[in-house]
């Protein structure tokens, strides 16, 4: 499997403390030769890494900001913002505000993700309900097969299950993600408005997290994404920042076409918040977990089969949601006390005006067409019984280690290290204290040989 990632290492700021290999939820990094190594094939581009490295040795590569000054009628440039880009100000910031501020930064349009995030909302509900009048033609014991339901808006939950949790994968809802269907939609009504081949349309989508620009380079479900550029909010935000502080036109200002008419309602902003998409199904029968750690705990539950009282799990790597995510600057509990006030502006306007909000009835989600394949990388051999052999002598190699998971080896467990020691990419002496016995067992055999 092709693995195209954001997350990358600068070698030349790694120092080989271990912090990193601590963190990781797939164990995809080692320390080799004093420096950091990441796998490529096991790296899920959570971000991990980048929060905890204190020497910020690791960074998200996503793309720079446009030349927006230059002219760009034959290419224009579509500005898709997420709901998490409004936590990071405070009042006296509206959205209308923040949207404006977009604008004048030289986009030449801008469309809420949240109104595909609505859409998306709606379409599960749909899908909820198929499951539903499925199960009532099943036998009780083949329910746990079809429920929970576990929502795909988190691509690094979505990479984690097609490694760790394979037999979760049927549970996945196989919908686009909220950036792929507004940029489905606004590349198809941009083309409309210009007369412009969709290809010529630049979409640039602004990114709360690393994970997004890899599900661009390597899609969920589809060959290719609708997504043309990612770029970082915390990159975006002080263009946005002085944008608004200067301009104190931007306060009293109309929102200018197209985005009048195109405000997406409260159903899709509250998606920035852990629990915002479970909220907006109807149903009680629901789990919101946020951070990476907490939910390999409950998709392992899932697998056990011990939710059973559970009809949809909306796992997001990041705590808080997306308003938590590594390449944002708000404190993430500053960011969900804004965000409540947001949706709640959202409900008063949406009473107040009605007019200025659209219908997502025709932004159909599109379901996955492409299946999600497997990623076998934390098998130790394709063939069963090498496999097993190789388990055998990583169990008789864990039995001989001290079992303090240390990290000085480079590895974040000992049972790490057992596994790297039989795929040969480390040796036993690589554990300080076997190092140690080694060194006292050689001296010995020289003191005897002196003899």
């Amino acid at each position: 499997m092709v693995k195209l990632h954001s997350v990358t290492l600068k070698r030349d700021l790694c120092v080989g403390c271990t912090n990193c290999i601590k963190g990781c939820p797939t164990e995809a990094i080692r320390v080799r030769d004093g420096k950091a190594v990441i796998d490529e094939v096991r790296c899920i581009d959570c971000g991990q890494c980048i929060r905890i490295c204190p020497h910020h040795a690791k960074r998200a590569v996503t793309d720079p900001f446009p030349d927006l000054a230059l002219p760009h009628k034959d290419h224009p440039c579509v500005a898709l913002i997420p709901p998490s880009l409004y936590a990071q100000f405070g009042p006296p910031a509206t959205r209308a505000m923040i949207i404006r501020a977009m604008y004048s930064l030289g986009f030449d349009y801008v469309y809420e993700v949240a109104l595909g995030a609505a859409a998306s909302s709606a379409r599960t509900k749909e899908i909820l309900d198929e499951k539903r009048e499925l199960i009532k033609t099943l036998p009780d014991e083949e329910v746990s097969s079809i429920f929970p339901l576990i929502s795909s808006a988190c691509p690094v939950v979505v990479r984690l299950i097609q490694m760790k949790y394979k037999a979760l994968i049927s549970h996945l809802v196989p919908l686009d993600a909220p950036m792929e269907i507004t940029a489905r939609f606004a590349r198809a009504d941009v083309a409309g408005k210009t007369g412009l081949p969709p290809s010529d349309i630049h979409i640039y989508f602004m990114s709360p997290c690393p994970s997004k620009r890899s599900a661009t380079l390597n899609p969920l479900g589809h060959e290719k994404s609708e997504v043309d550029y990612v770029l970082a909010i915390n990159e975006v935000y002080p263009l946005l920042l002085n944008m608004l502080e200067k301009s104190l036109s931007l306060a009293s200002g109309e929102i200018r076409q197209p985005t009048l008419h195109s405000l997406a309602d409260s159903t899709g902003v509250q998606w920035a918040s852990a629990g915002g998409e479970a909220g907006t199904l109807g149903t009680e029968k629901y789990m919101a977990v946020d951070g990476i750690h907490n939910v390999i705990s409950i998709l392992e539950e899932i697998e056990n089969e011990q939710l059973h009282d559970i009809e949809f799990v909306e796992p997001s790597c990041c705590f808080g949601g997306c308003i938590g995510g590594p390449l944002v600057v708000a404190n993430p509990f500053s960011a969900r006390a804004r965000m409540r006030g947001f949706v709640r502006a959202t409900r008063e306007e949406r009473e107040e005006k009605p007019e200025l909000f659209m219908s997502t009835g025709n932004m159909e989600p599109h379901l996955w067409d492409v299946p999600l394949s497997e990623n076998n990388s934390m098998r130790l051999d394709e063939n069963i019984e090498t496999a097993l052999g190789k388990y055998d002598q990583m169990e008789q190699i864990l039995a001989t280690l001290p079992g303090l998971d240390c990290g000085a080896c480079g590895a974040p467990t000992c049972a790490a290290l057992a596994e790297d020691i039989v795929q040969g990419n480390a040796l036993e002496t690589d554990c300080i204290i076997k190092l140690k016995e080694h060194i006292r067992r050689v001296a010995k055999e020289i003191n005897i040989l002196d003899l």
